[in-house]
């Protein structure tokens, strides 16, 4: 089988591949995509990849981390290996030896404490729009929404607002239960 593209012959090795994957329903950008990584393998050790060792692959992945690809890249990779070596030539053991790559989070921007004083200055006045529960919960103060409710939704949902986030103490209107203000910790 060949694509329009890829005018020479396929190898019964990567027939079978594309035969694999086939059966299992993957689509053409996988085949596509898989080939590749494979190929890219196979240039890698400078033979055949059906001759690969255990030792071949940690080079492989070293040289990659090393290059700057990046860790999508390389789980890319890892996943095609991992079908080839696991499905098309049933050696389980080489595909063991390949390693996901964990993308490391990155932390959301944390407003200061100044940044979070300006949203607030910046909000709109405050709002008329009321809670729908009665305004008598004991235990609160009137029901508000303290500025705009698109700017502060979070800690103005509950009845008692802003001014008794800061306190440890439950909220009658939210059964009782700790506070869950994101706000709370920086009010």
């Amino acid at each position: 089988m060949t694509s329009a593209s890829s005018p020479r012959p396929v190898s019964a090795l990567r027939a079978r591949m594309i035969e694999d994957m086939t059966v299992r329903g993957f689509t053409e950008e996988t085949h596509s995509n898989y080939i590749r990584e494979v190929r890219a393998f196979a240039a890698f050790i400078r033979r055949p990849p059906d001759t690969a060792t255990a030792e071949d692959l940690r080079r492989f992945q070293l040289h990659q981390t090393q290059s700057g690809m990046q860790p999508p890249s390389i789980n890319s990779s890892v996943s095609a290996l991992r079908f080839f070596f696991t499905v098309t030539l049933d050696r389980p053991d080489l595909a063991r030896r390949l390693t996901v790559v964990r993308q490391p989070r990155r932390l959301p921007a944390v407003l200061s404490v100044e940044e979070i004083t300006f949203l607030l200055q910046a909000a709109p006045g405050p709002s008329t729009r009321r809670h729908s529960l009665p305004p008598t919960a004991p235990g609160c103060a009137s029901p508000r929404w303290s500025r705009s409710r698109s700017a502060i939704s979070t800690p103005s949902a509950c009845c008692c607002g802003l001014s008794r986030a800061k306190d440890a103490k439950a909220c009658p209107r939210e059964g009782g239960g700790p506070r869950r203000h994101a706000v709370a910790a920086a009010a």
